[in-house]
């Protein structure tokens, strides 16, 4: 009767016991990139909807939010009041933010990031698109932003010169 080599037996069980806990991380790792994904359509629908609290509670209560053209906003409190102002310009303007489901998400173990696209539209006309940057930290089973910024594909357009300071106005006839 032949007896199987025990190096190779061992060797086998070793791959095995490998690869299932490889699957393992690997459902984790897709059920954590899911949640990412769901928390940036949950900031979407909130921004959209006009819920800056809904907005806000994504945020982790140390989050630093960096928007284009301002400086960093520290803290939950600081980032509710910036999405308060933003949201109702945004409302008064007719502006839906848009975010590109398509998006580039990875995690290593309690922290996680997501890149992708936006665009704004105005009733319909594409006025705005870019990209954007969060970062994630899972905490109590949650994923909250702990960084999170965005900036357009295209430099803001200045707003037209009005008279320069020194001019005179035109006389009348």
């Amino acid at each position: 009767m032949h007896r199987p080599n025990m190096s190779w037996v061992s060797a086998a069980i070793f791959v095995v016991a490998g690869s299932l806990a490889g699957l393992g991380h690997a459902a984790a790792a897709t059920a954590d990139e899911a949640a990412i994904r769901a928390q940036t359509s949950s900031w979407e629908k909130a921004y959209n909807g006009g819920d800056a609290k809904g907005v806000a509670a994504q945020y982790a209560d140390d989050a630093l939010l960096l928007p284009p053209g301002a400086s960093g906003i520290s803290g939950k409190p600081a980032i509710m009041e910036f999405f308060t102002k933003d949201i109702a310009t945004s409302k008064a303007a007719g502006a839906v933010f848009v975010l590109n489901p398509k998006t580039d998400v990875g995690v290593s173990g309690n922290m996680g990031w997501e890149s992708g696209t936006y665009k704004v539209t105005i009733k319909g006309a594409v006025v705005e698109t870019g990209k954007f940057l969060s970062v994630s930290r899972k905490k109590d089973g949650k994923w909250h932003y702990v960084r999170d910024t965005w900036n357009a594909d295209a430099p803001v357009a200045a707003a037209a010169p009005g008279p320069s300071p020194t001019a005179q106005p035109a006389a009348r006839k």
